[in-house]
């Protein structure tokens, strides 16, 4: 079967901030042909090495509420206090045109794609514990410790939802993980 002769799949990451979704995703990318990401929306402010359109499309606090109130994203969410949505339009599109779309969210987000589209394949990216997460966001070195306090206890709370999703990837090993999401996603290609 052609990719034009199917209609494309959803497959969500979602997980923690600082549990390594944004590596993965790359890999991911990089190892699956005909597989997309959607670029989300956000009201945050780019990290170092982040550029517009490519990571996000970075956008203002009344820029986001237009799109969102116009019905432009397929979910959003607020979190640690600032927007993030993903564009319905560009999905769909991709969708229709046979490609699988990656789409990397928080559990907010991905509760959402849950409900309204219950075909995507949700896949939880967990840390090895709570301590190896704090670590890598600290060796992130773009927040403060209240706000990896914030983003901790987050966590916490996040991982007790990943009994919601069809796959839970510890990522551990990153080869590992990568090769487990590899696995995941080719596995929809032969159904």
């Amino acid at each position: 079967m052609s990719v034009r002769e199917r209609k494309g799949r959803i497959f969500v990451l979602a997980g923690p901030s600082g549990v390594g979704k944004g590596t993965l995703r790359a890999r991911a990318l990089s190892n699956v042909e005909n597989l997309v990401y959607s670029v989300s929306c956000t009201t945050r402010k780019p990290r170092a090495g982040e550029r517009d359109g490519v990571e996000y499309h970075f956008v203002s606090a009344r820029e986001f509420e237009d799109e969102l109130e116009r019905g432009m994203f397929l979910e959003h969410a607020s979190v640690h206090g600032n927007y993030y949505g993903t564009p319905r339009k560009n999905v769909e599109q991709e969708m229709e045109a046979g490609r699988d779309v990656l789409l990397e969210i928080d559990v907010q987000g991905a509760e959402q794609i849950r409900r309204i589209l219950p075909d995507s394949v949700l896949i939880f990216i967990s840390p090895p514990s709570l301590e190896v997460l704090a670590n890598r966001l600290r060796e992130r070195g773009t927040e403060s410790e209240d706000k990896i306090a914030l983003r901790l206890e987050n966590a916490k709370k996040e991982i007790e939802q990943a009994v919601k999703y069809h796959y839970i990837i510890v990522n551990d090993d990153l080869s590992s993980a990568s090769d487990e999401l590899t696995s995941i996603i080719l596995s929809y290609r032969n159904r």
